[in-house]
């Protein structure tokens, strides 16, 4: 409403009311677990007292709203993920992706007309694979060095217990 107190679905009345609110509900998060609180909310049945109702149009009728449907905004940006570019143009994985990116044309304050188009995230190149199997292999070479270490230790170990029982049997 004017004030800013929320419109909570379901509160069938057109005025402020007060509700003890708990995690479950949109609009209050505690603080603590379990934390429950008294907060004013508004119902959800339209009245005179809103300031702002954000809608949205989900079924278009039989005339054009003047202003709203009748004209048609194109997006300002492109998808800029590779996934959402492939099923944007229904591109197989075959397809370069970068070949398809929207780029945006636009005079920039010289006055020289510039092309920009977005950094696609998500690409599988080249570079990507190499360093995904340079991990790999940084991982397998620690197997390797561990189960070595440990052989190594286990070497020593029992060459320390040989000598400590030689030892103890020559001090008899």
């Amino acid at each position: 409403d004017k004030q800013g107190f929320p419109m909570i679905q379901g509160l069938l009345i057109n005025k402020r009311t007060k509700l003890l609110l708990s995690k479950d509900s949109k609009v209050y998060r505690p603080r603590r677990t379990g934390e429950r609180k008294k907060k004013s909310v508004r119902g959800c049945i339209v009245g005179p007292d809103l300031a702002v109702l954000n809608l949205v149009v989900l079924e278009k009728g039989p005339a054009e709203i003047p202003g709203l449907t009748d004209t048609s905004v194109p997006r300002r940006l492109g998808p800029k993920r590779a996934s959402n570019i492939r099923k944007l143009f229904s591109l197989t994985k075959e397809d370069n992706v970068k070949d398809f990116v929207i780029a945006r044309k636009f005079t920039n304050k010289a006055g020289k007309e510039v092309t920009k188009r977005p950094k696609i995230q998500r690409l599988v190149t080249p570079v990507v694979l190499q360093r995904k199997r340079h991990r790999a292999a940084l991982k397998v070479a620690q197997r390797e060095k561990v189960r070595r270490e440990a052989a190594e230790f286990a070497r020593l170990s029992a060459q320390r217990a040989q000598e400590r029982a030689a030892s103890r049997r020559s001090s008899r």
